[in-house]
């Protein structure tokens, strides 16, 4: 009973997840993209500090300027403004398919830097999962977009986030980690719109309502995938990340009016599956240990 709420948990948060990239995207049409990520990471830094001093710990700690947590800090800046990037300036089905490769590259990347041990078939998995990835993009022929590359930017970054991680300090908390990622967004987004020429562009009641239910609908998932992983396995629940891809493609095919193509399809069913076939090896290695 436990692993079927957290499995519902996790799907409620991929569908916050794909609302909230939804509202991002209406607002990119008309706000630039570094303004959105300031405020993102102004409202969220706002209401994770919040949280914290409720729940009395530190906003700020000597421990937070460690190696590890300014890699992570580093990785969620350019996975934001890649995948951001992404949804605003291409079809939010292929960046959110593409986006689905992250657990692959953390595979590999736990295996090359950290020493883990990562066999044959995982290895098969992993660079099947990306041969998936490439049949989204489709480098050297006529349908390739340069853009596109922008998710697989979100894909580095977010993958060096997930990896360093795993070397944070154990006294600090996931909330203060959330507090640090959203606080780092605010000069990132500075420095993106003073880096790309734009200015602020004043914001109507609308695109205020985008924003704050944005910002709150990401909070709310960001919360249950942590009380997802909690309340079931790890290894039963993690599969259930994938039902984003699901709902980000309803959202560009309904809101939108996207019409990925059979390629597209393909290439999302191959990186979905290779990754579900990861996380299940996982599990039967550490069974067999």
């Amino acid at each position: 009973m436990d692993n079927l709420r957290g499995a519902l948990i996790m799907v409620l948060s991929m569908l916050g997840f794909a609302i909230e990239d939804m509202f991002i995207k209406l607002m990119g049409n008309v706000i630039p993209i570094g303004q959105i990520i300031l405020f993102l990471g102004v409202g969220g830094a706002i209401g994770y500090g919040a949280l914290m001093r409720v729940k009395g710990q530190a906003l700020f700690e000597h421990a937070m300027l460690t190696r590890p947590i300014l890699l992570r800090a580093l990785g969620e800046i350019i996975g934001t403004l890649g995948f951001v990037s992404a949804i605003v300036l291409t079809p939010i089905s292929s960046a959110s398919a593409i986006l689905q490769a992250t657990p692959l590259v953390v595979t590999l990347g736990a295996a090359l830097f950290l020493g883990d041990p990562v066999g044959w078939r995982r290895w098969s998995a992993v660079l099947v999962g990306l041969g998936g990835v490439i049949l989204i993009i489709r480098p050297g022929l006529e349908s390739f977009q340069a853009l596109s590359l922008l998710a697989l930017l979100g894909v580095f970054g977010l993958s060096l986030r997930d990896l360093a991680t795993r070397r944070v300090p154990k006294s600090i908390t996931s909330y203060q980690l959330s507090f640090l990622a959203f606080v780092a967004l605010i000069p990132a987004g500075l420095l993106y719109m003073l880096g790309t020429g734009t200015s602020f562009e004043p914001m109507t009641g609308l695109q205020w309502v985008f924003m704050g239910s944005a910002l709150c609908i990401g909070m709310v998932a960001y919360y249950g995938i942590v009380a997802a992983m909690r309340v079931g396995e790890i290894s039963f629940v993690t599969p259930f990340r994938y039902t984003r891809l699901l709902f980000a493609m309803v959202v560009g095919i309904v809101i939108f009016s996207e019409r990925p193509d059979m390629l597209t399809y393909v290439g999302a069913t191959i990186i979905v599956a290779s990754g579900i076939y990861t996380v299940w090896r996982e599990r039967k290695v550490k069974e067999l240990t």
